[in-house]
């Protein structure tokens, strides 16, 4: 005996709806990724976190957990960013390309919470399976000065270097370490002259300008380039540290 009254379909209006709250989902994601560009960390993470993730696909649901990772490294919130990023590296389907991203952040991760071993092993992992860039090798270079292995850092920011000559990050990285620890002061300053010509407003790299100066003897030049960054970034421990030592000032 049929019964028109029951069936099992779901109703127009009901698909309508959960159409309607699918759509309104996406629109958060794509929201929240559009303040991510503008830099709004904070207000995307706040968009992120207002995505029903159940009604995405699994797709943009890895999509979600991979900026939800990118807004808590951002925001400094690491071990919520491992979490996330180690929810991509782990699912299947999940694109070369997106992996080489979510293992360079979870490296920068571990370097940032003092896990450099772990730090190590997500690189080499990269590099291992063919995935080499300067970036990569900047951060084993950082994971290495993190440990105080001097030599071994210089020699990764060479592989850097090797990958991309202008690579302003491993310039600074290289010609720092260099000069701090007496490896090559002569050296060690053409690096950092270079990465402050390649971007000259960053803080970080006039401070090592600056320091590159102070450790070669010229204190006029020293002052004048910590100063400068400074001014560029006033709330820098490191760089008053610099400036105080130098000057006595900051």
């Amino acid at each position: 005996m049929s019964n028109d009254s029951f069936d099992l379909k779901e109703p127009a209006e009901g698909r309508r709806a959960a159409s309607g709250e699918k759509r309104a989902t996406e629109g958060t994601l794509k929201e929240g990724q559009r303040l991510y560009r503008l830099r709004r960390w904070g207000l995307a993470l706040q968009e992120f976190l207002l995505v029903d993730a159940a009604r995405l696909s699994s797709e943009d649901s890895l999509e979600l957990s991979y900026y939800l990772g990118l807004c808590y490294t951002k925001l400094e919130q690491y071990e919520d960013a491992i979490l996330h990023l180690e929810q991509v590296v782990t699912a299947p389907g999940t694109s070369q390309l997106r992996m080489y991203q979510c293992r360079m952040m979870l490296a920068y991760v571990y370097v940032m919470t003092k896990r450099t071993k772990l730090a190590e092993f997500e690189l080499h992992r990269l590099a291992s399976g063919g995935l080499e860039s300067a970036q990569l090798y900047s951060t084993l270079a950082y994971a290495a000065w993190s440990q105080k292995h001097y030599k071994k850092a210089v020699a990764y920011y060479e592989k850097a270097l090797e990958f991309d000559a202008n690579n302003a990050t491993a310039l600074n990285g290289m010609g720092y370490i260099l000069v701090d620890a007496g490896l090559d002061l002569i050296r060690g300053l053409r690096c950092c002259k270079k990465a402050v010509d390649l971007k000259p407003q960053r803080a970080a790299y006039l401070d090592s300008l600056g320091w590159a100066y102070y450790k070669s003897g010229e204190l006029i030049e020293a002052r004048t380039w910590l100063r400068r960054a400074l001014e560029a970034a006033p709330d820098s421990k490191e760089i008053k540290d610099h400036l105080r030592l130098v000057t006595g000032e900051a």
